[in-house]
């Protein structure tokens, strides 16, 4: 199995779950992970700016990778879903969690 079909497969998943679990428009925490050096940090903050998002970072211990918690108010499950494949398009090596 290819890992496109994987990805779809898994977010067709993540959007059922979504749908079952929560009233929409709703507030949604995002969390990724990627290299402390480097733009990923500032690459998400500009993907979630124009959206009123509270975003934190925390380093880690030995400061090679950073943390990104993100909540922001999301209208539906499709929504969250495109800005988690805007994140992986834009975002070198980033991971989400």
């Amino acid at each position: 199995m290819d890992s496109s079909k994987k990805s779809d497969e898994f977010y067709e998943k993540l959007k059922s779950q979504l749908y079952d679990t929560t009233l929409w428009p709703s507030e949604y925490l995002y969390k990724f992970i990627v290299v402390s050096k480097g733009s990923g940090i500032q690459d998400i903050e500009n993907l979630f700016n124009d959206l009123g998002a509270v975003i934190n970072t925390n380093t880690s211990k030995n400061g090679k990778y950073t943390s990104v918690s993100i909540n922001v108010r999301m209208k539906n499950p499709d929504a969250v879903i495109a800005k988690y494949k805007e994140v992986a398009e834009n975002v070198e090596g980033v991971i989400s969690l």
